[in-house]
């Protein structure tokens, strides 16, 4: 993150603070006035001192300074809605907060105002009631912005998901307090304001004698310039805008090739999320472009040699992610030549994928155990059952499955039909990977059993499985497509563990697992049958031990079928 962003972010937070702390005061008028000004006491405390004074009106400063350099080293207009929703609520904020900020704190300053709390409600609900709408509003528009602005800043902290309902509902009901309170208090003053000796005290109170008429003329001809100040000032970014894009595109063109065959010509200093924006191609960017949630990242098939190196901040970032040299944030990386771009990710990505994951999600060659499961007669049992019986049988199965791979350490790939695919040692290694995969065959096997004690009465047999085990070299990395994207390996020992997998018809028993598991794991298999078999796709013979019940393989005592029984449980269906 840059300086201008980080200045952004800081200025706003302690904007925000002020804000919730001015909309908790506010929130007392749902108990009285006397609460409120007991309230604005401490407020005052906090904020209305010269080195809070310098922090706060210096953050308004920054943040609107770091607004507009944002709006004019933007290189397009495009963007998500609900960044230019936020953008759009901050061009309110000078035509709505201004006149509330000078009648009160530049009232008590150049005025000697006793800027109270009954001073402002009686202002905005007796003397010009219409302004109490403008104020509301105001208050609303500040909040929305601050929200937006916060949320879009956490939503790539792994923690913020768990929160967010909650952070959800704190925004909608301080505001609604807030309200409530002002307008609860509002109207008993109203009521109270229609008293004459009751009215002349309280303007009394406020000490600013005769000088209500030069403090609205104050406020009203500050007001206006600063109204027309804004217009001025982003009209002339725009303007400025327009005529940068306009002097550069006389000069030298750079092209960018996308994997469709489209290709964008722009001019030097775009961003390749600037090209994808301006020529509408959906591109991947949780954070906006901000260069923080890593969502728009590219790999660069063609150019990298001729493109500018990666700052400091954007290393950070992909090195958090584990990417390799070809791979560029487009919101960071301004191409000075031609290149040829693949985008990463699909353009409807949520907040998760930029968060730090392990680097073999990227894609890397591993050395994993694989191990593939399969129900045996499962169609001829299906056909004897009502859909119900048959789905809630799956779940059952694929649950104990489940639980026992997960509790053996193992990643479980993917449900396919009635079979399962897990994959051990993709972060532990080859040799505990080997170990893991078979306590999991040997866990597999228990849960069955436990399975088909539940389930006797539905059962005209009980339910058998296949399970293979091999281990080897693998590729390993995030594949799929959308929701369908799942962490899985593709490769030769991929397929040798299914076609061991489907030996165990032939050999007629319960798990084949390839010598090679064993001996990486340091397990003694020897009381089980050994055979030379080939496997089809691979060049000569290889070593399996045929194992007829896997729950009796070594190192998975009783102890583990204890613990695993604990852990399956099932119901029979009602």
């Amino acid at each position: 993150m840059g300086w201008p962003r980080k200045l952004s972010l800081g200025s706003g937070l302690l904007l925000f603070v002020f804000v919730t702390s001015h909309f908790l005061n506010h929130a007392l008028g749902n108990i009285s006035l006397a609460a409120m000004e007991a309230g604005r006491e401490v407020f005052i405390a906090i904020w209305r001192n010269w080195p809070a004074t310098i922090l706060l009106y210096g953050a308004i400063f920054l943040h609107v300074l770091m607004a507009l350099l944002a709006l004019w080293r933007r290189r397009t207009l495009r963007m998500s809605r609900t960044e230019g929703f936020q953008i759009l609520l901050a061009l309110f904020i000078p035509f709505l907060m201004p006149a509330h900020v000078l009648a009160t704190r530049g009232g008590h300053e150049f005025f000697g105002l006793n800027d109270s709390y009954l001073f402002e409600i009686l202002s905005v609900w007796v003397m010009l009631p219409q302004n109490g709408w403008l104020l509301a509003a105001g208050l609303l528009v500040v909040w929305s912005h601050g929200c937006i602005g916060l949320h879009q800043w956490l939503r790539l902290r792994p923690w913020y998901a768990r929160v967010r309902p909650w952070l959800l509902t704190a925004a909608l009901l301080l505001p609604s307090l807030a309200l409530s309170g002002f307008a609860g208090v509002g109207k008993q003053i109203a009521v109270w304001a229609q008293d004459e000796a009751w009215m002349a005290a309280a303007m009394a109170s406020f000490r600013i004698g005769n000088s209500l008429s030069a403090l609205s003329d104050f406020v009203y001809g500050t007001l206006d310039y600063i109204m027309l100040g804004t217009i001025i000032i982003v009209a002339l970014i725009l303007l400025g805008r327009w005529a940068r894009g306009l002097w550069a595109r006389r000069g030298v063109r750079v092209t960018i090739a996308y994997p469709d065959g489209r290709e964008i010509a722009i001019e030097p200093g775009l961003s390749v999320l600037d090209a994808s924006r301006l020529a509408g191609i959906a591109h991947a960017s949780v954070c906006g472009g901000r260069g923080r949630c890593s969502t728009c990242r590219v790999r660069i098939a063609a150019g990298q040699a001729d493109l500018p190196p990666a700052d400091e901040d954007e290393l950070k970032v992909l090195a958090r992610l584990g990417a390799p040299g070809s791979v560029r944030l487009a919101c960071q990386l301004r191409p000075t030549a031609d290149v040829a771009v693949v985008p990463l990710l699909p353009s409807n990505v949520n907040p998760q994928s930029g968060q730090s994951r392990p680097a073999y999600l990227q894609g890397s060659e591993r050395e994993i155990a694989v191990l593939f499961a399969d129900l045996r007669a499962f169609t001829k049992f299906a056909e004897a059952k009502l859909p119900y019986d048959v789905v809630f049988a799956l779940n059952q199965y694929f649950r104990g499955m489940g639980q026992a791979v997960e509790a053996a350490g193992g990643h479980l790939d993917k449900f396919i039909g009635d079979g399962v695919m897990a994959l051990f040692g993709v972060e532990s290694g080859l040799e505990q990977g080997c170990s893991q995969a078979l306590a999991a065959t040997a866990g597999m096997a228990r849960a069955l059993e436990h399975l088909n004690d539940q389930l006797h009465q539905e059962l005209d047999e009980p339910l058998r499985m296949g399970i293979g085990v091999h281990a080897g070299a693998a590729i390993v990395g995030e594949m799929g497509y959308g929701v369908a994207t799942s962490v899985t390996a593709v490769g030769d020992v991929v397929n040798t563990a299914s076609r061991l997998e489907t030996m165990t018809k032939e050999f007629a028993v319960q798990a084949v697992i390839s010598s090679f598991v064993a001996e990486r794991a340091g397990a003694d298999l020897a009381a089980f049958e050994v055979r030379q078999v080939t496997v089809r796709g691979r060049a000569g013979t290889m070593a399996v031990y045929l194992v007829p019940n896997a729950r009796d393989l070594p190192g998975t005592g009783p102890a583990g079928a204890k613990a695993d029984r604990r852990r399956v449980r099932v119901k029979a269906p009602v």
